[in-house]
């Protein structure tokens, strides 16, 4: 009462001014603007939304000056104060443009930009907790991708294959899109969108928000990646950029692996290049890898485009793209070791036995890895516009190519080296070289040519269109100004062509011996060393040559509807009310033949290829007569729908100068269908049931066709606290879901390479359903720095995790459990290092960490099975969530040189893949 009393008297003898400040291409709010009364010299900065205010300003006439690096100064003169009244004065700050600064055609690049200040701007700004890294910083740290360009954000990784995992949660919990577009995906193994398609010469910015608002697709639970499209440039630009690259591990190297006819070619090869055999014919072309130079590494992209405005007020503009890039990768020494614990008193973890026929025959899977890779990838990108008067339409086309070859080598000697003590190789009557010992844990010798070729691609049409209408509403309390309604119309398609996927395992024994049957007139004696065929499972009808043809083709159709109504509230802050409608029609073709030397007999364990472990039986293959057959009894081709439509209403409502909440629901409709096309003799793999696998029944194809529906209320609530121009507090509540992918719900067997780790899905999983908690503070002291620290907990019931599982051999299957929690901290800086000494000028410094903890509880019928084998296990970690995530940088912009330098290094914690099981193995 008495502050009010005050602000009156002064108010009769003096004005005020007060006014916000926008940035003018991308209708924003503009932070730390200065704003200076040039009559008086009296200086105020904008805070984080745009405002400023002057107050006890004498009556009189003045000159207002706004001015922020980056921007055109901005003078208003003839500003009248009057005394006891308030003046309001908004301005709009233009940027000083060069090369590609954006024409705004769409809703998705009017907010953030490309360059680090703007992407703070749009931190402070936006309704959800949202970190950014935009093209400066892309072009600082030599970002080839999108998946790259993840490892600068704070909480942020991906996947190995280069799926976004954010906060330790993976592809089911992360929404990925493209402008605000989800895309389908031909990813085999999950809905999520490989990241690695997106070049950083189309991307302007890659923005994660972390929080779940209604206007995000209800499984945005971790958070939701949104790669934004080079856009429009407003004047003429022709730009082409050509580089090479040496890699220190692939480069000049001339053990690199691949075969025959391996490689990518130019722009990937067709189909036709690799036709199916016919039955009966021995196998041609290679079946394993051969060494060869390490191929050149280059690329290029070129782009063309302008705006203009012409004489009737509409602006036009154009933009086009291409991309070609050709790269290579050598791994050697990688390891992928399988362990288990076999007895509950026993040593501790020991080999894992996947295929055990007794106690003196028995496989391991402690593999050492050489894999060598080679990728093209090739686009482009087209984008058109039209603006005129309060509406802009825009259309943008993304199309883009890659074809990988990957060769794979993994041996297996350790786990011999590992069961008998001081083995020998060259000594034929030491232990594990006699006759009874030389099936423990053989030498393995598995190899796997996958050539493999996506496809994506985008349409998309947008509009954004703002219609004035008389303001109404109570002076004073809510004054409503012009709604928009904005809209986007996409339709996409992935791709994935796997021509002749190549699988081939032997396993070899050494020179050996045998101490015969006197008795039969059987002298003792030495066998020659060789290798015989190794199948990748010991009760599946397999061969150890397997060559499978795959085709992947999912489409999508989406609708996104949004109408905004702003307003002016009481204390003269923006808020508005948003209502939407979102659909999303997802459907999916899988197609898979399979082929190799498969018998009914144990005919093909009989034959076997004498020679040094270090030569290669896969090499002389061809030479050897091996008929062809079809696998129809692993072949299971799907169809799969994925459908969901929404509704959401949502407020940003100010409630004080500092203090605003944002809020609302949105209800969403899932609707999941699979059906299944097995081939003859095929296996179904029932998770309920402990009996072997058998074959399908049509009563198990109609329970798997039956749909998935599912009707869920998600609301959102969310706190935004602004306790001074620097600090900023922001809390959060929301609830989500997490959907099984088509991969977890159909029961097809499904390995990497052969001797690897084999997966199958479950039909009777059911969506998790999510509760999330999350608080942030942002420090801000200077527009270009940065410090945060997070929390986010998250309740899960119904998580979907990977358990080992098995019957004569194991396997990976998903299944649900009863809850889950999922908790970490984040820390993060960005800071220009020029404040502490003038020497530091140009050198930038940004640091983040993530700490994860999570945890899953067994449902009770494992536990209560674990522990009646001694394990007393009631929780694990959840899979797939790293315990921890560091990303450090620093940034070098030579002065008056305009070279760019950038040191970057990341680090990703342990992390579970499959949790703990039973495996019923024979003995």
């Amino acid at each position: 009462m008495m502050q009010l009393t005050a602000a009156t008297a002064i108010g009769q003898q003096s004005g005020s001014i007060r006014g916000s400040v926008r940035d003018a291409d991308f209708d924003a709010p503009m932070g730390a603007v200065v704003v200076e009364i040039t009559d008086t010299g009296a200086v105020v900065q904008t805070d984080a939304r745009g405002n400023y205010f002057f107050g006890d300003v004498a009556p009189g006439t003045y000159s207002v000056l706004f001015r922020k690096d980056g921007y055109n100064n901005e003078l208003a003169p003839n500003v009248l104060v009057s005394a006891g009244e308030l003046t309001d004065l908004d301005v709009d700050l233009s940027g000083k443009f060069d090369d590609m600064d954006a024409f705004t055609v769409t809703e998705q690049t009017l907010i953030g930009g490309s360059d680090e200040v703007g992407l703070l701007n749009l931190r402070f700004e936006a309704p959800s907790l949202i970190d950014s890294v935009g093209r400066d910083l892309l072009s600082r740290a030599s970002v080839g991708s999108a998946d790259e360009a993840l490892n600068l954000i704070s909480g942020a990784t991906v996947a190995a294959d280069a799926t976004a995992v954010i906060r330790g949660l993976p592809d089911r919990y992360v929404s990925s899109q493209v402008n605000g577009v989800r895309l389908p995906s031909a990813n085999e193994d999950k809905r999520a969108v490989e990241l690695d398609q997106f070049p950083s010469a189309i991307i302007e910015s890659v923005q994660v928000s972390k929080t779940f608002t209604p206007d995000q697709q209800g499984d945005a639970s971790g958070g939701a990646v949104n790669i934004v499209l080079n856009s429009i440039p407003d004047e003429p630009i022709f730009n082409f950029s050509a580089q090479t690259s040496y890699n220190s591990q692939a480069s000049g190297i001339d053990d690199f692996l691949s075969y025959d006819d391996g490689g990518v070619g130019p722009f990937g090869r067709e189909s036709s290049e690799r036709p199916i055999q016919t039955e009966g014919e021995n196998w041609t072309g290679d079946v394993g890898v051969s060494e060869t130079d390490a191929p050149a590494q280059y690329k290029f992209s070129t782009a063309l485009g302008g705006g203009r405005e012409l004489d009737n007020g509409v602006r036009v503009g154009g933009f086009f793209s291409l991309f070609y890039e050709k790269d290579s990768s050598h791994v050697e020494g990688a390891v992928n070791d399988q362990y288990w614990v076999n007895e509950a008193a026993g040593p501790g973890l020991t080999p894992q036995l996947p295929q055990q026929q007794g106690a003196d025959e028995f496989f391991t899977r402690l593999f050492d890895i050489t894999e060598s890779q080679q990728f093209v990838q090739w686009g482009g990108l087209v984008s058109g516009g039209i603006e005129w008067d309060n509406n802009r339409v825009g259309l943008q086309y993304l199309y883009s190519h890659t074809a990988e070859d990957v060769a794979t080598l993994a041996e297996d000697t350790r786990g011999k080296e590992f069961f008998i003590q001081g083995y020998d190789v060259n000594d034929p009557a030491g232990p594990g070289n006699v006759i009874q010992d030389i099936r423990i844990a053989p030498y393995l010798r598995t190899e796997s040519l996958t050539y493999t070729e996506r496809t994506t691609g985008t349409l998309q049409f947008s509009g954004n269109h703002k219609f004035e209408v008389p303001q109404f509403g109570a002076d004073g309390f809510m004054v409503f100004r012009d709604p928009e309604f904005d809209w986007t119309l996409a339709t996409s398609f992935a791709d994935l062509d796997q021509p002749d996927k190549r699988f081939f395992g032997a396993r070899w024994t050494a020179n050996s011996f045998d101490p015969g049957n006197p008795a039969f007139g059987l002298p003792p004696s030495i066998r020659d060393e060789r290798f015989e065929a190794f199948r990748p499972a010991a009760n599946i009808n397999l061969g150890n040559l397997q060559r499978i043809y795959k085709t992947i083709e999912e489409d999508s159709s989406q609708i996104q509807l949004a109408t905004t109504l702003p307003f002016d509230q009481w204390n003269g802050d923006e808020g508005y009310f948003k209502v939407g409608y979102f659909d999303d029609d997802v459907t999916r073709t899988f197609d898979q033949e399979s082929f190799g030397n498969f018998t009914n007999s144990s005919t093909e364990d009989l034959t076997f290829f004498g020679n040094f472990f270090e030569d290669s039986w896969s090499a002389n293959w061809q030479n050897e007569d091996h008929p062809i057959t079809q696998g129809l009894a692993i072949d299971v081709d799907y169809f799969g729908e994925f459908n969901v439509d929404a509704f959401y209403a949502m407020m940003d409502l100010p409630i004080t100068s500092k203090l605003k909440l944002i809020g609302g629901a949105r209800l969403e409709n899932t609707e999941i269908i699979t059906v299944l096309d097995p081939g003859e003799d095929a296996d179904f793999f029932d998770p309920n049931s402990s009996e072997q696998p058998g074959p399908f029944t049509p009563e198990d194809l109609a329970r798997i066709a039956e749909p998935y529906t599912e009707e869920d209320v998600l609301p959102a609530l969310s706190m935004v606290y602004e306790v001074s121009p620097a600090w900023t507090v922001r809390a959060a509540y929301s609830e989500t879901v997490a959907r099984p992918t088509f991969k977890e719900l159909v029961p097809i067997l499904q390995q990497e390479f052969l001797g690897g780790p084999i997966f199958v899905g479950n039909p009777d999983l059911v969506l998790a359903e999510l509760e999330n908690y999350d608080l942030r503070i942002d420090y801000r002291p200077t527009e270009t720095s940065l410090l945060s620290f997070s929390y986010f907990y998250k309740d899960i019931e119904n998580p979907i995790e990977n358990v080992q599982v098995g019957f004569d051999f194991s396997f990976t299957q998903p299944f649900n459990f009863e809850t889950g929690t999922l908790s970490g901290v984040e820390f993060e800086v960005r800071q220009g290092l020029e404040p502490l000494w003038s020497g530091f000028e140009g050198l930038n410094f940004g640091a983040n960490a993530t700490f994860i903890d999570s945890e899953v509880d067994l449902p009770a019928s494992q536990s209560q099975a674990l522990a009646d084998q001694g394990f007393p296990i009631t929780s694990r970690d959840a899979t797939n969530a790293p315990e921890y995530l560091y990303n450090i940088y620093f940034t070098y912009d030579v002065p008056d040189v305009g070279t760019q330098l950038g040191l970057f290094y990341t680090v990703r914690g342990d992390t579970l893949i499959a949790g703990d099981g039973l495996a019923n193995v024979s003995n």
